[in-house]
């Protein structure tokens, strides 16, 4: 028997049957290897590494490259059956076409199972919010105030380690402010990133640090929880600003003491999907199995965030077919042509979005990372599309505009509120958001394995639609069972304060 179905060599697979002209090999081949496929067999041509393309099939140059039944991009050379298909032959050449789609989506959509849970075990805030955990927050108002507010939340962590329905004190750190122009999109874009944190429904409470002077960039009566404030140079400097912060934090510790948690329905969960450190393995297992539990998410009528924008470049049209109006779809369009355009304008394009990563596990081009990406988001109608940060209100699944960079764009999700995140690896990213729990799903069973104390849940099995669908529904239940208070792998490894990142937009002056 085959422990690992990654040790087979199985080609063609896609996400769903269609005309692909190549394949994926699922372990290392040497040249002269017969490669099963559904028609036979192809010889490799070359060594190609496990997760690289194959070419089933003749491809002349200038043609289209096709996986998933889309095309991934066009061959720069002649390629032969049997060639490996990659960098040195591959490249997205000329854009997709246009997707004439419009608002497709209808009310008949169907998920692929029934949910199976209907609450968690959560807190519920007295403005009626609902938590995943439970934080006292100590936010700076600027990078010029971070090093306090980490002093402080590394000191009044220590002291209140283990009282009773306290997950801890966290530091939301950042390095942006003082030299941000007020009313730039910089300074609207931090000012709404800081205040999503500040109200967020998992922080209990809120120290608010200055250094002095930041006036705009973070209001007093941040949201319902209490809010303390501290100004560094009021207090005479670094050490008795510490001070004076431990005895605040004390206070709001007392002010917000014991919150229990209580059944809470599925549908407030408000669920980030973040993929990172991708293979091509990300399109065929662990993408596709969050997918599944997404769908089953927004069949209990809860929300899921789907954001890095960069990352849906060539399977946009995907989601325009999903949308809920025609406004919704063209405003996919709208921030793709504002991408292309910023990149051009800083050098760049949006096919440099593979990292050398990705590119080493397989993929090859944007039009193929993106195909692969959009299948964390199922298949649920698409309901809202927002700026960063912005708060996430509609029911199912919303679009929200971010970078690709995974702590940028799940740094946005949380300001918008999302109370849970589900992270897909192929190559071990490491990744944590505190005040919010995120659950890491591999994309194979070697790397769940090596990095077992790293990654949550194994999508390696999940090769087919039944066994998406299998996994997706335990992978459903996990997250309900994080959203309770069962701890991620990255909460038990202390991750989650580093990793907040806001968008830096405009100019640095």
């Amino acid at each position: 028997m085959i422990d690992d179905p990654h040790q087979q060599l199985v080609t063609p697979l896609v996400a769903r049957p269609g005309p692909d002209n190549v394949g994926l090999v699922l372990a290392d081949v040497a040249a002269g290897t017969e490669v099963a496929v559904d028609t036979g067999a192809v010889p490799a041509r070359g060594d190609i590494p496990a997760g690289h393309k194959i070419a089933l099939k003749a491809i002349a140059r200038g043609a289209a490259v096709r996986k998933y039944a889309e095309t991934i991009g066009h061959a720069t050379a002649d390629i032969a059956p049997g060639d490996h298909v990659h960098l040195h032959n591959m490249g997205v050449g000329r854009e997709p076409a246009a997707s004439s789609a419009r608002g497709a989506a209808t009310a008949g959509w169907q998920p692929p199972a029934a949910p199976t849970r209907e609450h968690f075990l959560g807190f519920r805030r007295p403005d009626g919010r609902a938590a995943t955990r439970n934080y006292l927050a100590v936010l700076p108002a600027t990078g010029s105030s971070a090093t306090v507010a980490r002093l402080v939340a590394q000191a009044a962590g220590a002291a209140h380690a283990g009282r009773a329905g306290l997950d801890g004190v966290v530091a939301l750190t950042h390095d942006l402010g003082r030299d941000t122009p007020d009313g730039g999109p910089g300074a609207d874009i931090l000012r709404r990133t800081l205040h999503g944190y500040a109200a967020h429904a998992n922080i209990a409470g809120v120290l608010l640090v200055g250094l002095g002077g930041e006036a705009g960039q973070v209001e007093s009566g941040l949201g319902a929880a209490p809010v303390e404030e501290l100004t560094i140079r009021d207090h005479g400097g670094t050490a008795a600003a510490v001070a004076e912060g431990l005895r605040r934090i004390a206070r709001l510790a007392d002010r917000t003491a014991r919150p229990r948690r209580e059944p809470i329905p599925v549908s407030e969960l408000v669920l980030g999907l973040q993929c990172g450190g991708s293979d091509a393995y990300s399109g065929l297992t662990a993408n596709p199995t969050l997918g599944v539990a997404a769908d089953l998410l927004v069949a209990a009528g809860g929300r899921v965030v789907l954001g890095e924008t960069p990352e849906i470049h060539g399977a946009e049209h995907l989601l325009k077919d999903r949308a809920a109006t025609p406004e919704l779809a063209g405003r996919i369009d709208e921030l793709l042509r504002w991408w292309q355009e910023y990149t051009r304008r800083n050098g760049a394009a949006l096919d440099d979005n593979p990292s050398a990563g990705n590119r080493a596990g397989g993929i090859t081009t944007i039009w193929e990372k993106s195909l692969g990406a959009v299948l964390k988001a199922g298949t649920s109608p698409l309901n809202a599309v927002v700026d960063y940060a912005e708060p996430v209100t509609a029911p199912g699944l919303t679009f929200m505009d971010t970078p690709g960079y995974d702590p940028v764009s799940a740094t946005g999700m949380v300001a918008g509120g999302a109370n849970l995140l589900a992270f897909t690896t192929g190559r071990g990213s490491l990744f944590g958001s505190r005040p919010v729990p995120c659950v890491k799903i591999s994309t194979t069973t070697r790397l769940f394995r090596h990095m077992t104390g790293d990654v949550d849940f194994d999508a390696g099995p999940a090769l087919s639609h039944a066994e998406q669908v299998r996994h997706g529904t335990r992978l459903f239940e996990l997250l309900v069972d994080t959203a309770s208070g069962r701890s991620s792998k990255s909460e038990e490894l202390g991750f989650g304060a580093e990793e907040i990142a806001p968008w830096r937009m405009g100019a640095v002056l």
